[in-house]
């Protein structure tokens, strides 16, 4: 395999300064999440992908993509929020291969407690340093990254997908 063309210093630099911005504000993020409404950062994220979703829940298959998260995460994951009363799963009846993730009425409550707080520390964390043009700026800058991520498909940054599910298979 041909060896990339290494970082400049101002890419290396530009590179390290995202990482260290997303590592800082994710892990104070999730610790207030944790400290103030007992909820993990993954915990609010699946929560917020089920209230955002139609009738609060998701394919299973589908919420793990969304996330980012192998399936095997994902059904840790899920187990032990089921255990917790936060979600529940129930079956496709449609084809009885797969399993939808459904948010709960405990679940809705936990994420309607922590939001208020988060959003707060969200704010604080990043909104409220940021004029409303530096916002504009990094939302615009986001999005295009986050468009060349969706259409760029694994295999084309080293990635390939292993099993089925990665490939696509629904439910």
């Amino acid at each position: 395999m041909k060896q990339p063309p290494w970082l400049t210093p101002d890419e290396q630099e530009a590179w390290r300064s995202f990482i260290r911005l997303q590592d800082k504000l994710v892990g104070r993020l999730a610790r207030g999440l944790q400290t103030e409404s007992k909820l993990s950062a993954a915990d609010y994220t699946v929560l917020v992908n089920l209230t955002d979703a139609p009738e609060g829940r998701l394919r299973f298959l589908d919420l793990a993509k969304t996330v980012e998260w192998e399936k095997s995460r994902m059904s840790h994951h899920i187990a032990r929020m089921t255990k917790r009363g936060l979600v529940t799963r129930e079956e496709c009846t449609a084809d009885g291969r797969g399993a939808f993730v459904v948010i709960t009425q405990a679940g809705r409550i936990a994420i309607s407690t922590a939001a208020p707080r988060h959003v707060q520390a969200v704010r604080r964390l990043f909104i409220d340093p940021l004029t409303p043009e530096e916002l504009t700026t990094f939302a615009q800058l986001s999005k295009r990254l986050l468009e060349q991520l969706e259409n760029d498909s694994p295999q084309e940054v080293g990635f390939a997908p292993h099993t089925q599910e990665d490939r696509g298979i629904d439910c």
